[in-house]
Parts: structure tokens; C-alpha cells; sequence
């Protein structure tokens, strides 16, 4: 066993005193050791029901004959940091993770992992770690919340929170129905309750294998999720056992399989810089053209929040992930899971109970998935947007810039009723580089939604969209403003064309004039100049390859 090199022989004699004033009994020296990575914190209602989870975890693992350690991961949520320059934080916080789950299972020489996550960048960041020291490896997404409730109608946080908060800046909503919101739209432990990023990767861990079937939507207060816990510690001692590590799940079929459940699904556009980050850590290519090609490939069937209206519960009853596998078995590829069934067999195993939340091919909500790559002078790299929750009239618009260059001016503008019909929103030096830490823009996006302008009004920007961003909302435009891309040099008034059919970003600017800005415009001043966040602006890539670190 890997962990023979800290317990066997007579020179590791003080390492296992130290084991020993741990508690351990002389017989767990002969199992494998197990690390339990959490990400559990007060602060976090996806992370509250962790501690219990850690649990059944540990009860699994001794029961298979394992020895558990649990350690612990930072965990960010996004929705607490968005809108303020906590945000910044968040997507660095990745690369943080990936590290410290390589360190400490290094450091102690653990046999194998369970990771137990659930939000944002904290599920990917464990994943990265795992692929990169390579040991038998199982995920448990702790679970989506339940919806709230304000008399017979379902809440979730984004529809009756932030974008609340443009309707009552509206008057579109008493005081009494605000307060009524805020109390009752997260009624308990889970991750957001629609599509948004914690629970698109929790799908999406599922689709590439490393989960158990139904962990990733069933509802983090059931019962189901004990036992899903439970099973993960039992099984991640017959992966060790077998030498099953995560290389040998995670290959180019597992990241299509992952992708293709995104579009049927209509996922938070997020994932395009995770699944390329985990794909770099695997030494597997993978590119923006990837996403766009599986999107033309497969339909958007699943109507869930924030451009529908499911939740992650309907999903879960209706079958959750295997049905989906089910419903694509003629698209999906056969793989491996930490389950020891193929894809291809879980799909057959599976059963469709809800026609309307899984829908048959031939009636899908939208013909192509919910994730469009689009290119052109403003995005020569390539940029994202969520098509899924896109009007129709919206899928073509050609606007005028109203340029900001950072989120706060533009909240500032939105809120203040300094946006009008026909514009583009331009919220620039907010990518990797510049933010730095490429911020969500949950807060100026679900502002323009509750004030009726989503249907009227674009945004485009080099920072990057919550999953619950819906609208015509461009992300991850690459070159970014601060590494020299054609954004910096916009000017309020130049007209922008959007064509996501044509999966065109265009600048109505000429060459000549183009060139002309380069010489007489300069680049903004990097916004941080020391700690964390310096170093990472200086070591982070491209949105467009995953925002990973420079090798």
C-alpha cells in the first residue's frame, strides 16, 4: 500500500507513535488509509449537512476494512461573495484547492480519497488535485436545496433574490413580498436549487464517472444521500483494491460524456473553464471548439432554472443523471465509473419517469444545447454564452457600448436607470488577469432581468456569468481587456453585433481606427499589487484554455 511508506518498518517507528496519539488502534495499521477531503463550513448552506455526510463516509470506509482520515478543504460560495470584491476570490480559490488536496494526500501518503464537495469552484478544485497525484479517487456532491416557498409558488435563490432585486428597484414588488423573499427562498441545507454551477458539476462529476448514480441530484436533506455516502465509503476501498484511479476514468470520452449532459441539460457556461482545467490536469485536449461542436449535436431537453422552470428535485425524481444517460444513450460513449457499470450500462438500467422534465429527443426545448462558442474581432480566443436562457429575439441583437471597467460602476448604472433599450453592456478588466480572479456578474445581470430589460438590453464582458445568469450575457471574451484584446479599446457609442445562430461577437470598428485606439489608448492599471490574488494575475492563462495556471 501506498501508506506503507509512513507505518511499515522499524525506522517509521515515531511516525506511527504519532498515528497512535491519534487514536488509531493497532489494527488499522494494516488497512488502507483513506483520506475524507470536506469542504465543510457554517457559512455554506451547500456545505451545513457535511458534517453528518463525513459520517456515513467514515462508516462506509470502516466497514469495507478502510482506515478514514477527514481533512479539510476552504470552501467559497459564490452567491455570499458575488457583487463585491470577495468575488475575486473565487475562481483562484480553485487552483488553491487542487493544491492543497495534492499536498496533503502527498504528505501523508493516503491510499485513496473520497472528496466530499458540493459548490462552484470547490468540486473541480478537488478533482484537478485528485488527477494530479493519481490515487483511487470517489466524489459525493453533499446535494441541492429543496425549493422555497411563498404559498403555492416554488423559490429559488437567483429568480427571487438577486433578480428581486431589480424588481423592487423597479416597484415591481411590495416591501412585505421582498422580505417575504429573502426569508423564505433557501429554506435549508443544498446547493442552489436550479442549474447553476455547483449543481451543473455535480452532474457533471456524475457524467464523467466518478460519482455514484443519482448522487448528484439527490436533495441534500433525503435520506437517499446517506446511503449514497455510505455506499461512496465502501466503494472507494474495492477501487483501491483494484488500482482503479482517476486517470484511468477520466479520458476524452468521460469529458464528451460530461459536455454532452451540459447541453442536454442546459448548464451554467462555468463549465467550459472547469472541464477544460480538469482536462489539462489529465494531459487531455480539449477546446472551446469541443463544446460548440457537442452543442450542435445535442438537443436541450431539461427545462430547468434559471432559463426554465424545474428545479434540481424534479430532476432527481424524474431519474436523474442515469436517465439522462438514458434518454442519450445513441449519443453517449461507453466508460468507466466508480461504480463498475459503464455508462452505457447505467443508461440501459435506467428508467425515464417524467416525459416533461426529460424530454424525448425528437421534442426538445431547443434543437442545439445550452452553451454557444462565439468568435470574431471582440473574442478572436473565442468567448460563451448560455443560449438556453436567451430570448429569441435576443439570439441577434446589434447594440451600442456602455462601457464600464469594473462591476460596480455597471451595478452602480443599471440601478440608477442608466441603461436603456438598444444598449450593450460593456463590463471590461474583469477577466483571470484583470480582475484579477475573473468575477461572476450575477449581480448586474439579474438586476437588468428584474427591470423588464433583458429582452431589450445585451452584456458583454471578460469576466464570466453565475449559472443562473440568463439573458443575452457574453462571457469570458478572450484576449481579455487586460492582456490587450480588442474590449480595451472600445469606446461608448461603437456598435456591437451578436449573432449566436452565426456564433458571431463583432465590433462594428474599423482596422485603421482600431489601430489608431492601440497607439493613443492605454491598458488600465492592474487593480491588485500584492498577495494571492497579484501572484495569481500573473500566473493565470486565457480564459479561453480554463484560466489554469502557466506550466
Amino acid at each position: 500500500m501506498r501508506s506503507d511508506k509512513i507505518k511499515k518498518g522499524l525506522e517509521r517507528m515515531p511516525n506511527r507513535a504519532l498515528l497512535y496519539g491519534a487514536g488509531l488502534h493497532p489494527s488499522h495499521m494494516n488497512r488502507p488509509f483513506i483520506g475524507i477531503a470536506s469542504s465543510f463550513t457554517d457559512i455554506i448552506p451547500g456545505h451545513i449537512n457535511m458534517r453528518t455526510l463525513e459520517r456515513y463516509i467514515e462508516r462506509g470506509i470502516e466497514n469495507a476494512g478502510g482506515t478514514p482520515f477527514i481533512f479539510g478543504v476552504p470552501g467559497i460560495c459564490d452567491g455570499i461573495a458575488m457583487g463585491h470584491e470577495g468575488m475575486k476570490q473565487s475562481l483562484p480559490s480553485r487552483e488553491l484547492i487542487a493544491d492543497i488536496i495534492e499536498n496533503i494526500a502527498s504528505a501523508h501518503a493516503l491510499d485513496g480519497l473520497v472528496l466530499l464537495t458540493n459548490c462552484d469552484k470547490i468540486t473541480p478544485g478537488m478533482i484537478m488535485g485528485a488527477l494530479r497525484i493519481n490515487i483511487p479517487t470517489i466524489v459525493v456532491t453533499a446535494g441541492p436545496m429543496l425549493a422555497g416557498h411563498f404559498g403555492k409558488k416554488r423559490l429559488s435563490l437567483v429568480r427571487d433574490t438577486f433578480e428581486a432585486v431589480g424588481r423592487a428597484k423597479a416597484g415591481k414588488i411590495t416591501e412585505q413580498e421582498r422580505e417575504t423573499l429573502e426569508i423564505e427562498a433557501c429554506p435549508g441545507c443544498g446547493s442552489c436549487q436550479g442549474l447553476y454551477t455547483a449543481n451543473t458539476m455535480a452532474c457533471l462529476t456524475e457524467a464523467m464517472g466518478l460519482s455514484l448514480p443519482y448522487c448528484a441530484t439527490s436533495p441534500a436533506v433525503l435520506n437517499k444521500k446517506l446511503r449514497i455516502a455510505y455506499e461512496s465509503g465502501q466503494r472507494i476501498a474495492t477501487l483501491i483494491k483494484n488500482n482503479v484511479t482517476p486517470l484511468k476514468i477520466v479520458n476524452k470520452n468521460a469529458l464528451e460524456n460530461a459536455i454532452r449532459i451540459d447541453m442536454s441539460l442546459g448548464g451554467s457556461t462555468n463549465t467550459v473553464l472547469h472541464l477544460m482545467a480538469i482536462a489539462s490536469q489529465a494531459k487531455i485536449n480539449l477546446n472551446l471548439k469541443d463544446f460548440d461542436r457537442i452543442s450542435k449535436q445535442t438537443p436541450h431537453i431539461s427545462s430547468l432554472r434559471p432559463g426554465g422552470n424545474y428545479f434540481m428535485e424534479d430532476l432527481d425524481v424524474a431519474g436523474g443523471i442515469p436517465a439522462v444517460f438514458k434518454r442519450l444513450k445513441d449519443k453517449i460513449k461507453s466508460n468507466p465509473t466508480v461504480c463498475g457499470k459503464k455508462t452505457k450500462d447505467i443508461a440501459k438500467d435506467a428508467v425515464i419517469f417524467d416525459e416533461d422534465v426529460i424530454r424525448p429527443l425528437n421534442k426538445p426545448i431547443h434543437k442545439q444545447g445550452g452553451i454557444a462558442i462565439l468568435y470574431g474581432n471582440l473574442a478572436l480566443q473565442g468567448c460563451v454564452v448560455k443560449q438556453s436562457a436567451v430570448e429569441p429575439n435576443m439570439m441577434k441583437f446589434e447594440g451600442k457600448a456602455n462601457i464600464f471597467d469594473s462591476e460596480e460602476e455597471a451595478m452602480k448604472a443599471i440601478l440608477s436607470s442608466k441603461i436603456n433599450k438598444g444598449d450593450i453592456v460593456v463590463i471590461r478588466y474583469e477577466g483571470p488577469s484583470g480582475g484579477p480572479g475573473m468575477r461572476e456578474m450575477l449581480s448586474p445581470t439579474a438586476a437588468i432581468v428584474g427591470m423588464g430589460l433583458y429582452k431589450h438590453v445585451a452584456l458583454i464582458t471578460d469576466g464570466r456569468f453565475s449559472g443562473g445568469t440568463r439573458g443575452p450575457c457574453i462571457g469570458h471574451i478572450s484576449p481579455e481587456a487586460a492582456q490587450g484584446g480588442l474590449l480595451a479599446y472600445l469606446k461608448n457609442g461603437d456598435k456591437i453585433l451578436i449573432d449566436i445562430p452565426k456564433r458571431k461577437l463583432e465590433a462594428r470598428v474599423g482596422k485603421a481606427e482600431i489601430e489608431k485606439r492601440k497607439k493613443t489608448m492605454g491598458l488600465a492599471e492592474p487593480k491588485v499589487k500584492s498577495g494571492y490574488l497579484y501572484r495569481y494575475s500573473k500566473m493565470v492563462t486565457s480564459a479561453s484554455t480554463g484560466a489554469v495556471f502557466k506550466e
